[in-house]
């Protein structure tokens, strides 16, 4: 198995952990455990960042700057939604 590779299931695997974190601290039936949830959740976020640093940098993970006329035909059609 190639690094690129190992490093794209590292990534998929982190984003899932940060969902569980997410929806426990959503869940949480008290301060601490809400708590304890959201610091998991913020050290995951955290690697995940990290991750996709390392990867960018590699080029194994790129992306694309959205064209301007979209983002605004998207913030207009949420404008309108209120």
């Amino acid at each position: 198995m190639q690094d690129k590779n190992i490093m794209q299931d590292i990534l998929m695997l982190e984003k899932g952990v940060c969902d569980l974190y997410m929806h426990g601290a959503i869940e949480a039936s008290t301060q601490n455990i809400n708590k304890t949830f959201k610091s998991a959740l913020d050290n995951s976020l955290t690697m995940q960042d990290c991750i996709y640093k390392e990867m960018e940098s590699k080029g194994w993970y790129t992306t694309e700057q959205a064209d301007q006329s979209k983002i605004d035909t998207l913030k207009q059609k949420f404008t309108n939604m209120q």
